[in-house]
């Protein structure tokens, strides 16, 4: 049985319910009643698309893969690496540079060379891959950039270079292993989507894969723009998308025999009402960056991510004196719910108003997932509570491993931020959603989305409390007798 991934952008659970029920999302609906509903898909921290588009592909958080942010400090280039917050920060710092580092270094030389996508996994295996637009598509067969447009052949003065991708890869109309006839204007928001469905109905008229990522952005654009609560909009028109594979098949009941279906989300959204201005509350100190200080002046990198920051001190030799006045200065930021930072061995926890704990692996406590930790100092931090062996934090949902692979990242930086109900850190270039929805945090609000899938059994040590995005590689391997 083939095997479709269906990638649907911030989906929050409860907004996929509501446009299921209002009849608006017919073939999710079908997956729901062959299938399994789970509203608890925990996302990686920061809870941004590239850290969990990663893990998704991968199986594994950014310990392993190295994906640290949207917008990360590169230590062995000094600078900034960015893949796409906004086109005012691409501006800012460099458009040139962000889509180099968005269409070749996140695959070519970001991600962790020794961790296997699921595209690789199945490559090996000899099952026919494919994949629409999606910031992971490392796969074992090169492609060339198209010529197949005006517009590419334009675009193609910047991307020269071939790409490792699934045997079947079709990324924005930069990369197209066939000529569909399928547009997306470069990857325009609002035509992704578009895109994606037109290119997987030609795929699946002419059984040309066996396993297929669907990747369905749009409803990420839409819910920053709208509100996380205008969702079901956004996800009725991704439902068409997969109503067009469906109908490439011989219609909805007809794909469901022939494929296993997952539709997950990688993040949620939560409402953005107020900013936290980084550069304002780091104004005295030298920040590396446009219209800032040089990178050999610089004390600090400052990093925002949405509803997450990252801080870097940049001084190696001097980074035990200047992270604790880092905490200092952020502790009295409007907006900051939780910081994290290390300390040797530990990880510390800091909640403004509500305390302090250390944690670390391995000890007496066990989460939902079965990790053993740990932890000392104030719960509240966590708003956790432990009974019978078992840490529970359900405000910050799978808090000790997300938080842990976060700071263990090897390029992550030294104190990571998370901003508290309603707020959102504006990027490089001053852009941010207030008004509309974001995401980014440690916080249940913007962590948990939506997953429905039938035809391919849940893995081992999932249920309530303990789904990960994480799984979802688990889940795509195991469909094709990969353990």
């Amino acid at each position: 049985m083939k095997l479709l991934l269906a990638v649907i952008d911030g989906c929050k659970p409860s907004m996929l319910q509501r446009a299921v029920e209002q009849g608006e999302a017919p073939v999710i609906a079908a997956v729901l009643e062959r299938g399994t509903f789970v509203s608890e898909l925990c996302a990686a921290f920061p809870s941004v698309t590239p850290v969990c588009a990663t893990s998704i592909a991968t199986g594994v958080l950014q310990d392993r893969h190295h994906i640290a942010a949207m917008n990360w400090w590169s230590r062995a280039e000094r600078r900034y690496v960015e893949y796409g917050s906004s086109f005012r920060a691409a501006r800012k710092l460099g458009i040139a540079r962000q889509l180099t580092d968005t269409v070749y270094n996140l695959n070519g030389s970001h991600l962790n060379p020794e961790i296997e996508t699921v595209y690789e996994s199945l490559d090996d295996l000899g099952v026919r891959t494919a994949g629409t637009t999606f910031l992971v598509y490392r796969g074992r067969h090169e492609h060339p950039i198209s010529r197949e447009t005006a517009l590419t052949r334009l675009a193609g003065t910047l991307f020269r270079k071939p790409v490792m991708g699934p045997r079947e890869l079709f990324y924005a109309d930069l990369f197209a292993s066939r000529q569909t006839g399928c547009r997306s204007q470069l990857g325009m928001p609002g035509i992704r989507d578009q895109h994606s469905g037109c290119v997987s109905a030609w795929l699946a008229a002419r059984d040309l894969y066996d396993f297929l990522l669907l990747s369905l952005p749009d409803n990420d654009t839409y819910s920053h723009k709208n509100g996380p609560h205008a969702q079901p909009v956004s996800i009725a028109a991704a439902d068409r998308e997969l109503q067009r594979i469906a109908d490439a098949v011989g219609g909805i009941d007809q794909l469901l025999d022939t494929h296993a279906v997952i539709v997950c989300a990688d993040h949620s959204h939560a409402a953005v009402e107020r900013r936290i201005d980084l550069r304002e509350a780091f104004g005295d100190w030298a920040v590396a960056g446009p219209g800032g200080s040089g990178a050999d002046e610089a004390e600090l990198a400052l990093c925002p991510n949405q509803r997450a920051a990252m801080i870097y001190a940049l001084a190696p030799e001097g980074r035990d004196a200047i992270v604790p006045r880092v905490v200092e200065t952020a502790s009295a930021m409007p907006g900051i719910d939780v910081l994290a930072w290390r300390e040797g061995d530990r990880a510390v926890v800091r909640a403004p108003g509500r305390g302090e704990l250390r944690f670390a692996p391995g000890g007496p406590l066990r989460d939902a997932r079965g990790n053993a930790w740990s932890v000392e100092g104030d719960l509240t931090a966590l708003a956790a509570a432990t009974s019978d062996g078992r840490f529970d934090s359900p405000d910050y949902p799978d808090a000790l491993r997300r938080l842990w692979a976060a700071l263990s990242c090897a390029t992550a930086g030294d104190v990571l931020l998370s901003a508290g109900t309603g707020y959102e850190f504006p990027d490089w270039g001053g852009a941010d959603h207030v008004g509309g929805g974001s995401h980014g945090s440690l916080h249940h609000s913007d962590s948990l989305g939506a997953l429905a899938f039938c035809g391919v059994p849940a893995p081992a040590g999932t249920g309530p409390g303990a789904w990960s995005i994480t799984d979802v590689a688990r889940m795509v391997r195991g469909h094709f007798g990969e353990s």
